[in-house]
């Protein structure tokens, strides 16, 4: 059942019980979408919106009426996620029949059955701002709620930007590790030619280089070949020095 819209206890504890060494980013986007709708009363759907740049996505969302509700706006170019995104306000449609901030969009989502909204900006980090968006299906839903659902957003941020953080140091991680084991390889091939040909590393990598252009394969494909056709030789075939 919802809770009390004073008692934002229970939500703040699920946020801050988020592990992010065992969620990724999209689970925690999810577990956030989940603890809005669960706590706001009267937030039948709920999504994040995440902007970066020019470009807005809806990055998770508690069902498909919501995901249109966000689309629409995307379409337009405007409407309260995306204004409350950009200026990390508390934005509220008390009520889609009589909104004329953005009436093109609050007629079709009165069509599809919502009365009210709420968007609250999500500040997460300087390249990436967000929103997260609370519809109704009555009237004037979300302005008694507005303070706490405020509270609520604060630490869904907080959990959100933490998520982002070590999303991007795990995919930085990764691609540096991948780079060392390029090098790696590479140098390898390079002693390899180096052992062959007696020639100096700048002229070994000539020749490398030269092999991954003329077979339009990346240079470290072509490195980790000739490696392996030293470990693993395979009879009467030309390694990569020789050619």
């Amino acid at each position: 059942m919802p809770q009390s819209p004073l008692d934002i206890t229970g939500a703040v504890l699920r946020l801050g019980s988020i592990r992010h060494d065992e969620m990724g980013l999209d689970a925690v986007l999810t577990r956030i979408t989940e603890v809005a709708r669960d706590s706001i009363p009267d937030a039948a759907e709920v999504t994040v919106t995440l902007v970066n740049g020019t470009e807005a996505k809806t990055a998770a969302h508690t069902g498909e009426l919501a995901l249109k509700l966000d689309t629409w706006q995307y379409e337009q170019g405007r409407g309260p996620c995306l204004d409350a995104a950009a200026t990390g306000a508390v934005l509220i449609v008390a009520d889609t029949t009589g909104e004329r901030r953005w009436p093109e969009w609050s007629a079709l989502a009165y069509a599809a059955g919502v009365r009210s909204c709420m968007s609250i900006g999500l500040p997460i980090q300087e390249a990436v701002v967000g929103a997260l968006n609370l519809y109704g299906t009555r009237p004037d839903a979300f302005g008694r709620v507005a303070e706490p659902a405020r509270t609520i957003a604060g630490h869904a941020a907080v959990a959100l930007a933490n998520a982002h953080l070590y999303d991007s140091t795990a995919t930085l991680a990764a691609q540096m590790q991948e780079a060392m084991r390029n090098r790696a390889v590479i140098e390898q091939a390079k002693g390899i030619i180096m052992g062959q040909r007696r020639c100096t590393a700048d002229e070994a990598f000539s020749m490398l280089a030269r092999v991954s252009q003329n077979s339009n394969r990346k240079l470290r494909d072509v490195a980790d070949a000739l490696v392996q056709q030293v470990v693993r030789p395979v009879p009467g075939q030309p390694t990569a020095a020789d050619r």
